[in-house]
């Protein structure tokens, strides 16, 4: 059994042993089939590598190809761009002659304008000293001849005196033969005829004198009105409602009305002025009955026009913009109306308040305007009559301050004025003078009937305000009025001439049922308050506005 076994177990030994020998062949093969594939591949990996080198070479010999084809296309194109170019250039230097050589001549026939203006002007102050010198010689005809009256009664007292002699005489003899007189009693009889005949003569005196000065004062105040009067001889225009805007061309009135009339629909929201476009060659009017409003809507559109980009958007920014200017031009024409009139300091919101006169019109004349002309004439007056001139200046200057806030504070503009100078430390003459120059206070000083005087004066020159131009002033101001106090209400403007009411109401707080309750209310008030020709439009512009910043 043991043999058995170990024989059986030899048996096992050999046939593992032989196993262990094929699988060392085994490896062996497997090693040299595998020494075999890397000889392979590193021969095919130098073929490949071989292969991409030359496509590579003659890829890049075709990009320089190319290359050098493309680079010749460009100098080609650049010259005949750069010679496109320089055709522009020369055709812009000859568009940029044109223009500067027809400013040259436009600038030669506004100043020969202006020499013939100043032509004008020159004959006219030659007549108005013509007009002066034969005043002057009437004057002095009037005194020669007041000077022989003077002669004449100075002759005709002599004779009273001797006749007053001749009658004391004749008394005195009268009253000696007079039976039962004494002395005393004659002497005081004829005490008493002398005091009687002197308060005669005395009262008769006083008469002529009183009618004398009164002669005199009144030609003395003609006199000092007519030479103000001569040497304030300023020019009178009334404004007018409608502003003219000229255009590079009439292409860009196509650009201002926009797609479908979006640009010209948003510039009349914004600014609250009608744009009017017709067939003026390179022109559109600008309507609006607040020149305020309708400068700063002119700046705006000018703006627009130079800058070529025209969009709602861009029209906020301009109308912003313009606001800010139209205030400084305020500031500026206050100060100017002081350095005009020769007033030196007042408070700056006085110089402000001043300054916004310069777009208001009273029956139709610059109030600006007007209170320069008057603050000169009251000055010349208070001149005339020896008195200090400034006062007279300055109170007739600030009489109609209260124009520039009487839509925004109850009461006459004479009194709003005088409350707002009183608080801006303005002497209490100058208060006076504001206030009573509509007879609203009883004037108490020589200054405040100088002030009424020289607006008298501006105010009844020929030609210098309309009653109708206010009316409709007033009217328009009223309409907006009107829409304004409604709740709600955002903006409002009278637009067409009055025939239109724009109403921007809040869209949080109207709805579209109370937009149109809004526009039959205001409607019925406006048929209730004002008389008008035609019919009024109210339209109530209820806008919902969606913003959203991207960062």
């Amino acid at each position: 059994m043991d043999d058995r076994a170990a024989q059986a177990s030899r048996s096992e030994l050999a046939e593992i042993s032989a196993r262990l020998a094929e699988l060392r062949r085994q490896a062996r093969e497997a090693e040299e089939d595998t020494e075999r594939a890397r000889r392979r591949a590193d021969q095919d990996a130098a073929e490949q590598a071989a292969r991409v080198d030359r496509e590579a070479a003659q890829i890049r010999r075709h990009a320089e190809e190319a290359a050098e084809a493309i680079r010749a296309r460009a100098v080609a194109d650049a010259e005949l761009r750069a010679s496109k170019a320089e055709a522009q250039a020369r055709e812009a230097v000859r568009v940029e002659r044109e223009q500067v050589r027809a400013e040259l001549a436009e600038n030669l026939r506004t100043e020969r304008a202006e020499l013939r203006s100043w032509d004008s002007r020159l004959a006219q102050r030659e007549q108005r000293l013509a007009d002066q010198t034969t005043s002057v010689e009437e004057r002095i005809h009037r005194l020669e001849s007041r000077e022989g009256e003077l002669a004449a009664r100075e002759a005709g007292l002599d004779a009273r005196d001797t006749d007053l002699a001749g009658l004391e005489t004749h008394w005195r003899r009268e009253l000696e033969r007079a039976a039962g007189m004494t002395a005393t009693e004659a002497r005081s009889e004829l005490v008493k005829v002398v005091e009687d005949q002197a308060r005669l003569d005395a009262a008769v005196r006083v008469r002529d004198i009183e009618n004398r000065a009164e002669e005199e004062a009144e030609e003395r105040a003609r006199r000092i009105v007519t030479l103000a009067i001569q040497r304030v001889a300023s020019e009178q225009t009334a404004e007018s409602v409608v502003s003219v805007l000229h255009l590079p061309s009439d292409e860009m009135k196509g650009r201002i009305i926009g797609r479908e009339g979006r640009n010209i629909r948003a510039f009349e929201s914004v600014t609250g002025v009608n744009v009017l476009i017709d067939d003026t060659p390179e022109a559109v009017l600008l309507s609006c009955f607040d020149p305020v409003r309708r400068e700063t809507a002119r700046i705006t559109l000018a703006a627009l026009v130079s800058d070529g980009r025209i969009h709602p958007h861009r029209i906020e920014e301009e109308y912003a913009r313009a606001e800010r200017e139209v205030l400084a031009k305020c500031v500026r024409a206050g100060e100017d109306a002081l350095i005009d009139v020769g007033i030196a300091e007042m408070h700056p919101e006085l110089i402000t308040l001043l300054g916004r006169l310069r777009y208001r019109t009273s029956y139709g004349q610059n109030v600006l305007a007007h209170l320069v002309e008057s603050a000169h004439l009251a000055g010349i007056m208070a001149a005339e009559l020896r008195l200090p001139p400034a006062i007279a200046k300055r109170g007739t200057l600030l009489h109609d301050l209260g124009k520039a806030l009487t839509h925004e504070v109850e009461g006459s503009h004479a009194i709003v004025g005088a409350e707002i100078a009183r608080r801006y430390g303005e002497h209490e003459d100058v208060v006076h003078a504001i206030e009573a120059h509509h007879n609203e206070v009883e004037p108490r000083s020589i200054g405040a009937v100088l002030t009424q005087a020289a607006d008298q004066i501006s105010g009844g020159r020929p030609g210098a305000r309309r009653d109708s131009l206010e009316s409709y002033v007033k009217r328009l101001e009223r309409i907006e009025q009107i829409a304004g106090e409604r709740p709600g209400v955002e903006k409002v403007f009278a637009m067409q001439a009055g025939r239109e009411v724009r109403v921007m109401v809040v869209p949080e707080q109207v709805d579209d049922v109370a937009a149109h309750m809004l526009a039959r209310d205001v409607a019925r008030q406006i048929e209730d308050e004002l008389t008008y020709p035609g019919q009024i439009r109210v339209t109530v512009v209820r806008e919902t506005r969606a913003i959203g910043l991207a960062r």
